[in-house]
Parts: C-alpha cells; sequence; structure tokens
C-alpha cells in the first residue's frame, strides 16, 4: 500500500492496544492506522470505506462503495458528501466505525486524537485578537447563475469546503455544501459583501489579521493541487 503521508512514527505506537481493540478491520502500517469506515444515506444504504490516520493529524479515506469506484485519500468531509449523506458538514457525527458490532461515529472513538491535537495547534497559533482563526471569507461566483456565494473559513473543515470549490471550474450554488441554495436565491448585497470577517475592521480590504497565505488550516496534505504541494514541501524543508 503506497503511502505519500509520513507521520515519522510506526503505527503500533499511534494508540494503545486497549484504544483499538473493539474497533473492526484494523490494521497497522509503517506510520499510520487504518480501520473500516462508513457513512449512511437514508437513501442510498451504507457507503464503507478505509480510513487512515496519521500522526500529523491527517485523516484519509479510499472509497468502496461500489466495485466500480476510484475515489481515494479523500477527506472525511468529502467522502461523507460522497456517500450521499443528507445532512452533510457534520462528519465527525456522520461517519462511523465499527465498535463492538456497531456503528460508532468517530467522534466517540479515539481515532481523531491526533486530529484534534494538529487542529487546535493551528488555529492557536492563526487567531486574531477576537480569539478565532485569521481566514477571512471569501466569495465564488456561480458558473450558471453569476451569483456569487459566500464561503466562511472558521475551521480546517470550511476551509476545505471552500478549497474543494475553488478547484472546481464548473461550481454551480446547488453544490453548496453547508446551505440549501439555489441560482434563484438572491446574492448578497455590495455593501453586504464588504464585510469579511476581518478580526481588525468589519470593512477590512485585506490585511495581516485576515489573509493567510497558507498555513495548517487552509493547506492539505492530501489535495494534488499545486498550491497545497508547494506549501507540504515548504513545511517539511
Amino acid at each position: 500500500m503506497e503511502v505519500a503521508n509520513g507521520s515519522g512514527r510506526d503505527g503500533c505506537f499511534l494508540f494503545t492496544d486497549e484504544e483499538l481493540s473493539q474497533i473492526s478491520g484494523l490494521e497497522k502500517g509503517a506510520n499510520f492506522v487504518e480501520v473500516m469506515c462508513g457513512c449512511t444515506s437514508h437513501r442510498y444504504g451504507d457507503a464503507v470505506g478505509r480510513l487512515r490516520v496519521f500522526a500529523s493529524g491527517n485523516l484519509e479515506i479510499d472509497c468502496d462503495c461500489t466495485p466500480g469506484c476510484h475515489e481515494e485519500k479523500m477527506s472525511p468531509a468529502a467522502f461523507e458528501k460522497h456517500s450521499g449523506r443528507e445532512t452533510a458538514r457534520k462528519w465527525k457525527s456522520n461517519v462511523w466505525v465499527i465498535v463492538n458490532s456497531e456503528k460508532v461515529p468517530l467522534s466517540k472513538t479515539p481515532l481523531l486524537k491526533y486530529y484534534n491535537q494538529t487542529l487546535k495547534s493551528a488555529n492557536g497559533s492563526h487567531k486574531g485578537p477576537n480569539g478565532r482563526p485569521c481566514h477571512r471569507d471569501e466569495f465564488i461566483q456561480c458558473t450558471k447563475c453569476n451569483k456569487e456565494r459566500r464561503f466562511r473559513l472558521r475551521n480546517k473543515e470550511e476551509c476545505r469546503i471552500y478549497h474543494d470549490a475553488l478547484a472546481d471550474e464548473n461550481w454551480i450554488c446547488s453544490e453548496f455544501p453547508t446551505d440549501k441554495i439555489s441560482c434563484d436565491n438572491e446574492e448578497e448585497r455590495a455593501s453586504r459583501k464588504v464585510l469579511r470577517g476581518c478580526s481588525r475592521s468589519p470593512s477590512c480590504k485585506g490585511c495581516t489579521s485576515c489573509v493567510c497565505f497558507g498555513c495548517e488550516v487552509c493547506r492539505f496534505t492530501d489535495c494534488g493541487c499545486q498550491t497545497c504541494i508547494d506549501f507540504t514541501r515548504n513545511a517539511e524543508s
């Protein structure tokens, strides 16, 4: 199994035997732990996959929902959306693993230990005066109606949603994962768009408090875009 996401720690030492003893489908790699996972849609049923957990905090899922599915190295949020989950955006509760023959949300397992530690550390080093991560709101234009839609970037999950949408050259309003909107919804007023969540000034046009040029919150080691690749390489050097 090819792994391009080194953590520098042997998978046998990431968790204690007691922490993992009741989790089904467990495998320990050179620098990761892998378990069977899934996400349930009331319409489509269970989508299953393999969750890989790294000490770096990174989480990757290879989907196995159908024999012909080739989705690999997905973020939990992307896997949740791919599964067709109706109430997406809560992957910590919706993505599950099997513990004692029962489906248990990731949030109730020790598997998010390193993810939570990394996120807490990253948020702490990139906060403005009000304690929030220093990433202001961004807008993406719908390719169908040409209206701009706001993306809030308050945590790593929201940053990933924006990052993936920005990479989609054919993004449309109906693909917005956190709000039920369509091209029929009105666009925000220009006066409202000026307010983008800067921790220094609500009407800020861009300053060092709200413009991030790359950090562990808004860059992703499991993403193949050049921006994320360059950030990962620079961080490792």
